[in-house]
């Protein structure tokens, strides 16, 4: 299998969907492409690599100073899971998965400013910084839309 080829395809992915929601009007069209062509796509390409590497359908690529034999999926541990990063299936499977989960909180994010009317300007260094160090940016965007989220929901009373 062409694991550098699939992590540059998940990357483009990615990288146009953070450009569409950096860069395009926020229509329902825009948010639908995000969800559905942007994070869609990179949860299919996910589900498809870990149902062949589950089923040892296509080889993981262990790279040099890997542990011999095959990763199990139920060893949940640093060495199970370091045996998993050390090929290159587990760093494309690893990758997909963070780069579909930041992009879905970006979009959440995204929508969540729009309707609590931030401008533009102060979201995107949340959503740069969801797209660096995706849990710190989702992190931080909770603490500051905090305010004005019980400000919307008193007024809507």
């Amino acid at each position: 299998m062409m694991w550098q080829s699939l992590f540059g395809f998940t990357n483009l992915v990615a990288v146009i969907g953070w450009a569409a929601l950096l860069l395009l009007p926020r229509r329902p069209l825009t948010h639908s492409l995000i969800l559905f062509a942007g994070v869609g796509l990179l949860c299919l390409t996910y589900a498809v690599l870990l149902v062949l590497l589950v089923g040892k359908v296509v080889d993981p690529g262990a790279i040099a100073g890997a542990a011999a034999g095959p990763f199990d999926y139920s060893d949940y541990t640093i060495a199970g899971l370091r045996k998993l990063f050390m090929t290159d299936a587990g760093i494309v499977v690893g990758w997909t998965h963070y780069l579909a989960f930041d992009l879905f909180v970006g979009l959440w994010v995204g929508r969540d400013a729009d309707n609590k009317d931030f401008s533009r300007l102060v979201q995107v260094p949340f959503l740069l910084l969801i797209f660096l160090a995706g849990p710190l940016g989702l992190f931080l965007w909770l603490a500051v839309r905090e305010r004005r989220a019980r400000a919307v929901a008193r007024a809507a009373k």
